[in-house]
């Protein structure tokens, strides 16, 4: 009877317990500082990216970048083949992608070039760019890149100025959004645009930027779910808006809904404090509101609901930004608890790394850049690079456990435990699911100290 028991106990630890988790969050990297011009530092990127378990890396289609400064006569936006576009440097970069065997996310966004832009005298590219200028690029991108995208992000951060102005129109110092039916024209008339060229792939729409103001002029940032209520002609009580941009509403669609969940320098489970902000903690709420909007036709999605993208997270670090940075040992622990939390909620699809390189200070020595890598700016790496490849998680109000083997596939875990300066000892063995997830539920006790080893690798040590 005890040998029976003792076999049946084996075959249970050997269960691959991440199985119960139906959906498997992809694994993304961001950083086209570092891929964009090529050479030996993209090709040593790549190469890591793919080893440690990297499924999809997003670039920027920019398309100021990419469409002629002045538009020639007889220019056919449409067209990649017109030998104005200049497609070198992204061709590169998602040949380079796809050679290492991962797929590709490409971001189609403005600021576009001067002409593009309604007002063109204004000298301004953002703003109001023309739908049918961004459609005919966006098609343009579908048709040379079909064969090799798995997905687009349709524009990057529309509730920026910088992105997308203006943000806001204001009189009598009341300001009224504008950006979020700037945005729905745009994304009204690309998303066909790229469809009709490429049906396989993925159409996002979203992008946001995860924190914003109280509207006070044109270019104040907006607070991401007001400019999600208003994309969709509602109020902030949801009621129909049925004036100005909204009388003719027709909704905006999409394959899903991306999100940039910064959470600045707090734990990655604590919400910001304003209720129309999104950090990583808050993407209840953002899947709150998308459900909400399509469910009164405000939104069209093609799924049964709205699957949520992280395309960028991550943490700044000090050093070297003394003032938005967090030492690098808590972006290390931060990183790992937020992979965990994006894996926890059903609706995240995706969830992206950026960057893996800090980008380098200005010349005036201040950080206009972002520090966020998982390398300083010369290379040397931050104890987060250590653990990308094996996060892992204590939940201690679910009693849960949890891991990923980057990359992915079906791993054999163990998973240790070892009580003050004792010896580690095995709680269990445990199987991941197909993209190397494991997740174990047992009473953690106060003092006893945890960590997995897989194919060679060892975890970070957390205590219960």
């Amino acid at each position: 009877m005890r040998r029976v028991l003792g076999l049946l106990i084996a075959l249970v630890l050997l269960v691959p317990v991440a199985s119960a988790h139906a959906r498997a969050t992809e694994v993304g990297i961001a950083d086209d500082r570092v891929l964009m011009p090529g050479g030996p530092l993209a090709d040593r990127a790549v190469a890591e990216w793919s080893a440690t378990g990297v499924d999809t890396v997003r670039i920027f289609a920019l398309w100021s970048r990419i469409a002629p400064a002045t538009k020639p006569p007889g220019f056919d936006a449409d067209d990649p083949n017109e030998p104005y576009y200049q497609w070198f440097y992204l061709d590169n970069a998602v040949d380079r992608v796809r050679a290492a065997g991962m797929k590709v996310t490409l971001t189609i966004t403005g600021p576009g070039p001067q002409w593009s832009s309604s007002s063109p005298r204004r000298r301004r590219p953002a703003y109001k760019p023309r739908p049918r200028a961004y459609a005919a690029f966006a098609e343009a991108v579908a048709r040379r890149y079909a064969d090799r995208v798995d997905r687009y992000i349709l524009w990057n951060e529309p509730n920026i100025s910088a992105w997308l102005a203006p943000q806001a129109r204001c009189t009598r110092r009341r300001c009224t959004p504008v950006s979020p039916h700037l945005y729905r024209g745009l994304v009204r008339a690309a998303y066909p645009a790229i469809a009709d060229h490429d049906p396989v792939a993925q159409i996002v729409i979203g992008a946001l930027s995860p924190r914003g103001q109280r509207l006070r002029n044109a270019d104040t940032v907006m607070r991401p779910l007001l400019f999600l209520r208003r994309l969709g002609c509602r109020t902030d009580r949801y009621r129909r808006m049925r004036s100005g941009p909204c009388r003719r509403f027709e909704p905006a669609k999409g394959d899903g809904f991306a999100i940039h969940p910064y959470s600045g320098r707090s734990a990655p489970e604590r919400p910001h404090p304003n209720p129309d902000d999104v950090g990583l903690a808050q993407i209840s709420e953002l899947a709150t509101t998308l459900d909400r909007l399509q469910r009164a036709r405000a939104l069209r999605s093609t799924t049964r609901r709205f699957g949520i993208y992280i395309d960028e997270y991550g943490y700044q670090t000090r050093p070297p930004d003394r003032i938005a940075g967090i030492r690098p040992r808590r972006q290390d622990a931060y990183l790992q608890r937020a992979a965990y939390l994006a894996w926890r909620h059903p609706r995240v699809r995706l969830f992206t790394q950026y960057l893996w390189r800090d980008e380098p200070r200005s010349s005036d020595l201040g950080y206009g850049g972002w520090q966020s890598g998982l390398r300083f700016t010369g290379g040397r790496a931050k104890p987060s690079l250590a653990h990308f490849d094996t996060p892992f998680a204590l939940d201690r109000a679910r009693r849960r456990l949890w891991g990923q083997v980057r990359p992915g596939g079906r791993h054999r875990v163990t998973v240790q435990r070892r009580r003050g300066g004792g010896r580690w000892r095995t709680l269990a063995t445990v199987t991941t699911d197909r993209r190397g997830y494991w997740s174990l539920t047992r009473p953690l006790k106060l003092g006893t100290s945890y960590r997995f080893r897989a194919d060679g690798m060892t975890s970070a040590t957390l205590k219960g």
